[in-house]
């Protein structure tokens, strides 16, 4: 054979092989389950290290490494697995609490009592020793002192006398000093919370808190059947049209252990929240919400003289939302934040006599957050979609409102770490068809390193599927934002069956240019054959409050409608087949895939509805009243929105799944929606997960996946 020949044989060899490589197929583990091999890794974890200084913290893989600007290096900081070795049996450094300053200190939890753990030293020590749990431990911010709960009352460790001082005492099963409500664990302060309602101030001298009166709010039953017997647990969870707790803002001074109450929504029926000190740590800044929640105040108490004063009120014909991303400015007397109160989330300036100052950002475009403000050069970094709502962007402005300058360069979404000199960040920046990735940018010379990328080199071996985004008109003129995933040979000529995955609360938008945070599974299903759309309704977000308004006081009216709009759409294209057009949601997206097969079944074939509110009497007052007002406020629109009202309409094809033990969409939705389809003798499939959550988990979630796989595969692909 000559030469040629050999060379001519190598490369079409070379050349098979490389598009059977190519054409590999995700196996449903890959695309679910974390399967090897991996297409896709984490990103490291980014956050600010000083104030004072040109560095940042890299979190990865169980180290912490410290990147220095000036010098363009990084040197590590901590191991956790290296530490982890000095100490016994059933400690772990990664998740305890740290003095994030130097994590030179660790707070450990084993057995309910607290351990401190001093890295320099190696050393070990046990801190408390009784027989109650110690929640939430925090450190001061100068490290000297630790708050936590116990037996629902509020404690400080002062770790230089080696003492515990409590700090209140009247703690019961009702009444909750430092930890939180349920109600406002996940509604208002959050789950990342973890109950936690108390704060230190910047000064370490003070400590506010809210305590929580329950005793109004009734009672439910989660019934756990493990065991001979089962147990149950008893949940204070207020529906709509139920009593709220009972709520008080306290100041606790540290050197003389008394109390100041600030506010009290006792006999009020309102909430407060979002607790904030001052940079000097002589004022307190918060806010209090009505129960109908159209008016929000921003209040400011001096703590020398608590009598709150308020500086900012908003009230809006529909609902307005606490302020989250509140900045006081050190070297002024006023404060920066967000509000939609004309229309578009906006950055306003005040101070604090209620005077607006500037607004500082305009248009009909959306402000996300305010990342950073940097006081000596009056410059705000913030994230916005300016230019398109599904995108987000990192821009930075004047506090006067001029020179808004976009610092990001590509079509995508970005989220953004900003050093605090203002002259670096960190971007974390993915697109439809771009895998996320870190980049730290220059902004003086718009120099750029990369950090980190997301992708792996195996995922260059896979056809995946083709992503594209698009919108859809409605009759009245809303161009709702959509997103859909290709089958990888995708051929107009033949007939797919379409998933339409969805969400569909207010203000709850999926549809954006980024990459998939949680797993390859609308590839997986359109490898196979079968076409996932993602489409916004009006009240998504994308519109302003303008179309979140258009929800007011009618769930369920609008998530459906404007989804049927977009089967319309599909119904159109010669390659859908429009006799096999699902949809499948979890939580709200379970409520709007039962409310479509039930409302629209004929446009609708298949569904799988997970953990699904079904009757919005039966979920929590505060979310639903925001958007509902009261049952007796509104009857008719109560009566409209729940899916039982339309189970008599319904055709079949649903497959149910909930959690036995979901303490947010009581499994009672499900109990009460199966009760009426078989009441009218409907078809349908219902998997329970014992003592399980909200969502289904490990070692469940495997098995919830393959059900759902499998039922996709047998409605839609006849396999």
């Amino acid at each position: 054979m000559t030469n040629y020949l050999k060379k001519l044989f190598f490369f079409s060899c070379l050349f098979t092989l490389t598009l059977s490589a190519q054409d590999k197929l995700l196996t449903l583990e890959q695309a679910y389950l974390k399967g090897e091999p991996s297409l896709i890794k984490s990103l490291p974890t980014i956050s600010v290290w000083s104030e004072d200084s040109n560095s940042f913290l890299i979190k990865d893989d169980g180290k912490i490494k410290i990147f220095n600007l000036m010098l363009n290096e990084e040197r590590l900081l901590l191991d956790y697995a290296e530490l982890n070795k000095s100490l016994p049996y059933g400690f772990d450094l990664s998740k305890a609490e740290t003095n994030t300053d130097s994590y030179s200190k660790f707070i450990l939890s084993k057995d309910n009592d607290l351990y401190l753990f001093q890295s320099e030293t190696k050393i070990l020590s046990k801190l408390t020793d009784d027989s109650g749990q110690e929640i939430n431990p925090t450190f001061s911010p100068n490290g000297k002192f630790i708050a936590y709960t116990k037996n629902n009352n509020l404690y400080v460790f002062d770790l230089a006398k080696n003492s515990e001082v409590q700090l209140t005492f009247t703690g019961s099963d009702i009444l909750y000093n430092g930890y939180a409500s349920w109600i406002y664990y996940e509604e208002i302060l959050g789950r990342d919370s973890h109950y936690r309602a108390f704060y230190w101030s910047p000064d370490s001298k003070q400590l506010a808190f809210l305590q929580f009166d329950d005793s109004k709010v009734p009672t439910f039953t989660l019934t756990c059947a493990e065991g001979v017997h089962g147990r149950v647990e008893i949940e204070r969870y207020p529906k709509p049209g139920d009593p709220i707790p009972d709520v008080k803002l306290g100041i606790i001074n540290l050197e003389t252990n008394k109390t100041t109450w600030i506010d009290s929504t006792v006999n009020k029926g309102n909430y407060i929240a979002w607790s904030l000190f001052t940079n000097d740590s002589k004022s307190l800044i918060y806010q209090k919400m009505n129960r109908g929640q159209d008016t929000l105040e921003i209040m400011f108490s001096q703590l020398d003289n608590p009598k709150p004063k308020e500086i900012y009120k908003e009230t809006q014909k529909t609902w307005v939302e606490f302020i989250e991303n509140i900045y006081m400015l050190k070297n002024e007397n006023g404060f920066l934040f967000r509000s939609e109160v004309n229309g578009w989330n906006h950055i306003y300036h005040y101070n604090l006599d209620r005077k607006l100052i500037t607004q500082v950002t305009n248009g009909l475009w959306e402000v996300k957050d305010i990342a950073l403000v940097n006081e000596e050069t009056k410059t705000i970094f913030f994230h916005a979609s300016k230019e398109n709502s599904t995108e987000t962007q990192l821009y930075k402005t004047q506090f006067d409102g001029s020179e808004i300058v976009k610092l990001t360069d590509s079509a995508g979404t970005h989220s953004c770490t900003v050093i605090p000199n203002g002259n670096y960040f960190i971007d974390e920046f993915s697109s439809i068809n771009k895998p996320a990735e870190l980049v730290l940018y220059n902004i003086n010379d718009n120099s750029k390193k990369n950090i980190a990328e997301s992708k792996l080199p195996e995922m260059d071996n896979y056809t995946l599927a083709k992503v594209e985004l698009f919108t859809i008109t409605t009759e009245d003129g809303y161009n709702l934002p959509a997103k859909w995933f290709l089958p990888p040979n995708f051929d107009e000529s033949k007939k797919y069956p379409v998933i339409f995955s969805v969400y569909g609360g207010p203000a709850n938008a999926t549809v954006n240019n980024s990459f998939p945070t949680r797993g390859l599974g609308n590839y997986f299903l359109a490898q196979n054959g079968i076409i996932v759309i993602q489409v916004d309704n009006r009240g998504s977000g994308h519109f302003g409050k303008r179309g979140k308004d258009e929800m007011y006081r009618k769930l369920g009216t609008w998530e459906i409608d404007d989804l049927v709009t977009a089967v319309k759409w599909l119904r159109k294209k010669p390659f859908v087949n429009t006799d096999k057009i699902a949809i499948t949601g979890g939580s709200y997206g379970g409520y709007t895939t039962s409310m479509a097969l039930a409302r629209a079944g004929e446009y609708f074939k298949y569904g799988i509805a997970k953990y699904a509110v079904t009757d919005w009497k039966l979920y929590d007052n505060f979310y639903t009243e925001r958007f509902m007002d009261t049952p007796d406020e509104n009857p008719e629109g109560y009566k409209y929105a729940s899916v039982i009202t339309h189970a008599e309409n319904y055709n079949g094809g649903m497959l149910i799944t909930h959690g036995s033990m979901d303490d947010n969409v009581h499994m009672q939705n499900t109990i009460q929606l199966i009760d009426e389809l078989q009441n009218f003798d409907k078809p349908f499939e219902l998997m329970i997960y014992p003592n399980q959550r909200h969502g289904i988990r490990n070692p469940k979630f495997a098995h919830s996946v393959k059900l759902d796989v499998d039922f996709w595969f047998r409605k839609l692909l006849d396999k």
